[in-house]
């Protein structure tokens, strides 16, 4: 994509015009990764904000292999980290070892009537270290091993804490859809 080649080397060379133009390009796509690590829009706004300070301070190391989108998504989802652990005492729930992934029987049903941004918003209310590790996991792709370490927790933790937003996703698009879905474990 030479157009954003050309934005980047401007932006190295200080020019404000390339600076707002990435901004106006990327940003409301990295806002909605900064939701997602934040309790409300304010948090979520400076989160973007000392991203793009980090993205504009490290545009240099930007060694343009692989996803620039991506290279930013990750310094803004580790700004979110940054933040989440100043601001929240991570301690330990419960160390367990294995949990069983819950089995979700679709049936026939459907969830018509839930749009992704219902779906955005369920997932914004869960508790923050639930909802930390879900997005970790589940929107990231970062492994359990990666996660523990992260956010200075165990494997064992991160798994209980997936779970545990699962299970609580599930009941709350149930509430909203109306759908109930059987659950086993095994």
């Amino acid at each position: 994509m030479p157009e954003i080649k050309n934005i980047i080397n401007g932006c190295l060379k200080g020019s404000r015009r390339d600076q707002e133009l990435l901004y106006r390009r990327y940003s409301p796509r990295l806002y909605a990764v900064c939701l997602q690590y934040s309790d409300n829009d304010e948090e979520a706004r400076d989160v973007l904000q000392e991203g793009f300070i980090k993205i504009f301070t490290n545009l240099s190391n930007f060694k343009h292999e692989g996803s620039f989108e991506g290279w930013m998504r990750r310094i803004i989802v580790n700004t979110a980290l940054e933040r989440y652990r100043s601001r929240n005492r991570l301690y330990m729930v419960e160390d367990i070892d294995r949990i069983p992934e819950p089995f979700v029987d679709p049936g026939n049903e459907d969830y018509s009537g839930l749009e992704a941004t219902d779906l955005m918003d369920i997932i914004r209310m869960l508790p923050p270290k639930y909802r930390m590790v879900f997005n970790l996991f589940a929107l990231e792709g970062y492994s359990h091993k990666e996660i523990s370490k992260m956010i200075n927790i165990s494997e064992g933790t991160s798994k209980s804490n997936l779970a545990r937003a699962r299970i609580i996703l599930q009941r709350r698009v149930e509430a909203f859809t109306g759908i109930k879905k059987k659950v086993l474990n095994g």
